[in-house]
């Protein structure tokens, strides 16, 4: 069977997100919503005192990568942490938390975040977290390919990081000459997004660059890429099993009904069912700048 082929291509402009911070958003912008199961794909430049100051999540898994930098995370239940350049967060937002991410270093802290979409029967689970230093995330090469297996498996390694909505998350850097092919699972939506460099992905397509989101069909084995450039060629792959259920939402809140989603600004504004600690918490981070 032949491999997957690009069916959208765009480049991710930058835009103003947060306080002060840049990000470049393909998914979760007006050419595009929404990708079942995944809501928003940030990539994110900040530099202090620019940030995310203390907001609410509910709903939803947010997966933060770092590329470059670091970025320290509080929020209301008392969890606090940085993670650094290679690092993973990956954040069940369940029935609530309210967090600030902000910059741990001087110059600019680069990274991607991800937001993924909860079934219906898992939204109004408690938080959790799964943090993973660089070091501990699997990695393996092969033919001039290297491969971060942030969640999922390639060229005979896996990863062990758990995904409550079943996930791929591949950080793959090709050399010049390289040549790439990765299974999906059939079932799963998935997409690229190219870091940097030069790549060609699926049958019949032209080089893309840094930036671009490309979104594959659902008929296919799987990704094919190469580099035919003279310079490395990096990328993500990112894929995930549909949850085919209605998506509403506001802001950093996705339910599934318009009813759930005034229930929850409710829950917010009252602190309560999850919100309980939002009431008298601020972060470091937000009380400094309140200075």
């Amino acid at each position: 069977m032949p491999p997957r082929s690009v069916v959208k291509k765009f480049l991710a402009r930058p835009q103003h997100e947060g306080l002060g911070a840049v990000v470049r958003r393909s998914i979760g912008r007006f050419e595009l919503r929404y990708f079942d199961p995944f809501l928003v794909l940030d990539e994110f430049s900040v530099s202090a005192p620019a940030g995310f100051p203390d907001h609410p999540h509910r709903g939803f898994e947010t997966v933060t990568y770092m590329l470059q930098g670091a970025v320290t995370h509080e929020d209301f239940e008392g969890h606090k942490g940085t993670i650094e350049a290679g690092d993973i967060q990956w954040m069940t937002a369940g029935r609530g938390i309210v967090h600030s991410e902000m910059p741990a270093t001087e110059g600019t802290q680069k990274g991607l975040q991800l937001w993924i979409n909860l079934s219906s029967k898992y939204k109004m689970i408690q938080p959790r977290y799964q943090e993973i230093s660089r070091e501990d995330i699997v990695e393996a090469g092969k033919d001039g390919i290297k491969v971060r297996i942030i969640a999922g498996e390639s060229l005979g390694a896996k990863s062990a990081i758990y995904t409550r909505t079943p996930t791929i998350y591949l950080d793959f850097t090709l050399k010049p000459g390289s040549h790439l092919q990765q299974p999906i699972p059939k079932s799963y939506n998935a997409f690229v997004y190219v870091l940097e460099g030069e790549g060609i992905f699926g049958p019949h397509e032209s080089a893309v660059g840094a930036h671009n989101l490309l979104l594959l069909g659902g008929s296919g084995d799987g990704l094919e890429a190469w580099n035919k450039s003279t310079k490395p060629l990096r990328f993500i792959l990112v894929g995930g099993e549909p949850l085919d259920e209605p998506v509403a939402q506001l802001g950093p809140f996705v339910m599934t009904t318009q009813q759930e989603i005034d229930q929850t600004v409710e829950d917010f504004d009252n602190y309560i069912n999850g919100f309980e600690k939002a009431k008298n918490w601020r972060s470091q981070a937000r009380i400094l700048l309140d200075y």
